[in-house]
């Protein structure tokens, strides 16, 4: 939860002490129970009160919408389901990390996914949830591993991590997006190799 020293731009200062520790968790938990059994329309403060036992009041005070308690609880889910690999070498890391959130968009969290960045589109308090508890950890985890790549002198020193990032990943989210090609294992890899051989040195 985001303290008053820890709370980013266009986040809530939370109410602090164990109570509000503890609500804040009960809310998270139950929204993202929702999310995955129906998704965001799932969603509402009406439905996670009623679900966490936490009044709609209480909620208001630590979320401005409930789409911003939902790009929360969503980045706590994707954070534990996807978690970054450790093979040995870049060129393995990255590849298997492009699989693996290539199968996460590929399921019903991918339509999630969908769901919520298109609600920030139209909802700008949302919006920074989504920043900073979604993209901004998803980012931080790629950003291990490309230090990592580092270290070993494994990549073209020219190249930044935050370009290394998009070109990796924004493909898959361009695909889900548009639906334009299947994300599966065989196409993940494919984008891997492809933006890999321009990234890494060869050796």
């Amino acid at each position: 939860m985001a303290s008053a020293g820890e709370a980013g731009e266009g986040i809530l200062v939370c109410p602090v002490g164990t109570r509000s520790r503890r609500v804040h968790e009960a809310a998270l938990r139950a929204t993202r129970e929702l999310l995955l059994e129906g998704g965001l329309p799932a969603v509402t403060v009406d439905t996670i009160s009623e679900r966490s036992g936490v009044s709609k009041a209480t909620i208001y005070k630590h979320w401005p919408s409930k789409t911003a308690v939902a790009a929360e609880a969503f980045g706590r889910h994707m954070a534990e389901v996807v978690e970054p690999p450790d093979t040995g070498t870049a060129r393995g890391d990255l590849t298997e990390q492009v699989r693996r959130v290539s199968s996460f968009y590929a399921s019903f969290d991918g339509a999630v996914f969908a769901q919520l960045l298109a609600a920030c589109v139209t909802d700008p308090e949302a919006a920074p949830y989504f920043r900073i508890y979604f993209l901004h950890g998803r980012r931080e985890a790629i950003r291990r591993l490309w230090e990592r790549a580092v270290r070993r002198g494994e990549t073209d020193p020219g190249i930044d991590v935050e370009t290394a990032i998009d070109l990796l990943f924004g493909p898959l989210v361009f695909r889900l997006l548009t639906g334009h090609r299947e994300l599966t294992p065989t196409q993940a890899d494919n984008l891997a190799h492809a933006a890999l051989n321009g990234l890494l040195r060869n050796k």
